[in-house]
C-alpha cells in the first residue's frame, strides 16, 4: 500500500485504482468495474444502475441490500422492492414468477430487477446454486428483467462449489462484490457490470460523496487480497464447520464461513460470550452469528466453539 503508483481517481487517473477495476471486470467476464469505498454504496450504484425511482426490486426476505443497508435505496434512489421468502435465502422461482409486475401502464409499479445475494448473508452464508442462478436468468431475459447480484462474498461461494467467477458474471447484469469481508482489506468493493453501467455508477458515486482522489493505496489491499486470500478461504469454511460441531449443530448446515445459531435471548449470549473473551453478533432477538475469517486460527475458532456450546 505504501508503495502504491497513486493518481488523482476523481478523474479517473489513478492507475492503481484503473489496473483493480480493470482485473475484477476481467475475473468476472464484464466490461468494466468501479471502486466504491463500502458494500452499501456499490449496492446502492448497482441496483440504481437497473430500477429506477418509482420501480421495483424483487428479492429475499432477508436480502442484505432490505435488511442491513438503512434503507438507503429507497432513500436515494427512490425505488421501491418487494420479497419472496426462503428459509435458506435461496431463489424460488415460482415465487419471483407470481411477484413480477410488467410495465401495465401508469398506476402500477414495474418490476425493474430481480436481486440475489450470494452467499446469503443472514441465511447463514448459504450459496445459491448455479443452476438456480442460471434458470433465473433464462427467466428474466425472457421477459426483460435484469438481474443484480450481491456478491458481498461470492468469493466464499467461489471457494465452497469451484464455480468460476466469470460463471457468475454470466448470471447477473450487474455485480457488487467486497475486498473487505473474507479477502482481508481493510477497505473497498466494487461494481462490475457493462461499461454503460459503469458509466452511469461512476456519475453516481460522486454525487454520493464517493469520488476519492488518491486512493491507490487502497486499491493496492485489494490487489494484495486478491492475490493471497482466496485460495486461503477453505481454512475459515472448515474452522466454521468446526465451530458447528463443537456447538452440536450440523456441519454440513454451515457451507461457508458463517455459523447461525438460534438462543433463548441473542443479548444475553453475546453480553455472557464477551466476558469470556469471544465476540459474536446478533442478528435477530434470538439468533446469533459468528463468521470465521483470515485472523481467526482454528485454536481460536475451538475456544469460540466451547464458550458458545458453554452457553447453550
Amino acid at each position: 500500500m505504501a508503495e502504491a503508483e497513486v493518481g488523482d481517481d476523481v478523474y479517473g487517473e489513478d492507475p492503481t485504482v484503473i489496473a483493480l477495476e480493470e482485473r475484477i471486470a476481467g475475473i468476472f467476464g464484464k466490461e468494466a468495474a468501479l471502486f466504491a469505498p463500502t458494500g452499501s454504496m456499490a449496492n446502492v450504484l448497482a441496483v440504481a444502475a437497473l430500477v429506477g425511482p418509482g420501480q421495483e426490486v424483487l428479492c429475499e426476505s432477508r436480502a442484505h441490500i432490505l435488511r442491513a443497508e438503512l434503507g438507503a435505496h429507497g432513500a436515494l434512489t427512490g425505488l421501491t422492492s418487494r420479497t419472496w421468502a426462503h428459509p435458506d435465502g435461496q431463489i424460488d422461482l415460482a415465487a419471483i414468477d407470481s411477484l413480477y409486475a410488467p410495465d401495465m401502464g401508469p398506476f402500477f409499479v414495474r418490476t425493474a430487477a430481480v436481486s440475489v445475494e450470494n452467499t446469503h448473508n443472514f441465511a447463514g452464508g448459504s450459496v445459491l446454486p448455479l443452476d438456480d442462478l442460471r434458470a433465473l436468468r433464462t427467466w428474466t431475459d425472457s421477459i426483460g428483467c435484469a438481474v443484480h447480484m450481491d456478491g458481498a462474498r461470492i468469493w466464499n461461494a467461489h471457494i465452497a462449489t469451484g464455480t468460476s467467477f466469470e460463471d457468475y458474471g454470466a448470471v447477473a447484469d450487474v455485480l457488487a462484490v467486497c475486498l473487505s469481508k473474507g479477502l482481508g482489506a481493510p477497505i473497498g468493493s466494487l461494481v462490475v457490470g457493462s461499461r454503460e453501467v459503469i458509466d452511469g455508477s461512476r456519475v453516481r458515486r460522486k454525487r454520493m460523496g464517493g469520488g476519492m482522489r488518491q486512493v491507490g493505496v487502497l486499491a493496492a489491499a485489494g490487489m494484495y487480497a486478491l492475490d493471497n486470500n482466496i485460495d486461503r478461504m477453505v481454512e475459515d469454511h472448515e474452522n466454521a464447520r468446526l465451530i458447528a460441531e463443537i456447538c452440536g449443530l450440523d456441519p454440513v448446515s454451515v457451507p461457508t464461513n458463517i455459523v447461525v445459531v438460534d438462543v433463548p435471548s441473542a443479548p444475553d449470549v453475546v453480553a455472557a460470550a464477551v466476558e469470556q473473551g469471544i465476540r459474536i453478533g446478533a442478528v435477530g432477538p434470538r439468533r446469533v452469528r459468528l463468521l470465521t475469517h483470515l485472523d481467526v486460527t482454528r485454536d481460536e475458532a475451538e475456544q469460540a466453539g466451547k464458550v458458545l456450546a458453554g452457553l447453550l
